[in-house]
């Protein structure tokens, strides 16, 4: 991990969730803001995944997905990007936290890199580590990637795909694999066709997978996008993509 990010010790340890006994909350702090994240693991040799959310910023859904996947192995550090206490509710505010992200590319990376270094102070195998991310989680994760992070693979739910002027795939080092909704409006086809074929020319190892009828965000529950046969197939094959990864 880069000198320069300044990663604070842990502060606060809550209980949360269904799995209190293992998961928990960490606050943290990268840069010297402080940040909160969510902590899961069930034993100490499990590969971690570090997961990345959509807009609303770390809630109660990334906690869901966090200890399905504990259920199934693995430990989870799921991130914070925008900072302890923030989680927009109002579209504007959800704009402005992504927006600013989106315009630092550099800040998106070390919050991502302050979470791993994180993680692997508690105990984390940081050395067999994916990251995975929903809808702005998902551009997030292909930043990651493309920065040259030596984690064994990239997954992304209905995430963005689109490759910010002055960057490519060249660095990639894991695998990518995309999950996304064939009736996506606000991220479209041409935007997944230009991606696979930035990915061969780079050369790198991918599977992309299209989902008919599924709108933008398919996997949150309880939301008028949510469809439960995309939802149902994309996780699966999430957990088969994660016991194919080399460790």
């Amino acid at each position: 991990m880069g000198t320069h990010l300044m990663l604070g010790a842990l502060l606060t340890v809550v209980s949360l969730g269904a799995n209190a006994a293992e998961g928990r909350a960490v606050e943290y702090k990268v840069n010297d803001k402080a940040y909160e994240g969510y902590y899961i693991s069930p034993s100490e040799d499990a590969p971690l995944v570090l997961l990345i959310h959509d807009w609303d910023g770390l809630t109660d859904y990334e906690v869901k997905r966090a200890e399905m996947l504990a259920e199934q192995g693995y430990t989870v550090f799921a991130a914070d990007l925008f900072g302890a206490g923030v989680r927009p509710t109002e579209v504007i505010d959800k704009r402005q936290h992504t927006g600013e992200l989106y315009k630092d590319r550099q800040k998106m990376r070390d919050l991502m890199n302050g979470a791993l270094q994180m993680a692997d102070s508690l105990g984390a195998n940081t050395d067999k580590s994916v990251a995975v991310g929903y809808c702005f989680g998902g551009a997030a994760v292909l930043e990651l990637a493309r920065s040259g992070s030596d984690m064994r693979g990239f997954a992304t739910f209905h995430g963005g795909l689109k490759t910010p002027e002055g960057q490519d795939y060249t660095k990639a080092k894991g695998s990518i694999l995309i999950l996304h909704g064939a009736a996506d409006t606000a991220i479209p086809m041409s935007d997944f066709a230009v991606l696979s074929g930035e990915l061969e020319k780079a050369g790198v190892s991918n599977e992309m997978i299209v989902y008919s009828g599924a709108p933008h965000a398919f996997t949150v529950y309880g939301s008028d996008n949510y469809r439960q046969d995309a939802d149902y197939k994309s996780w699966r094959r999430l957990l088969t993509y994660l016991d194919d990864v080399e460790w």
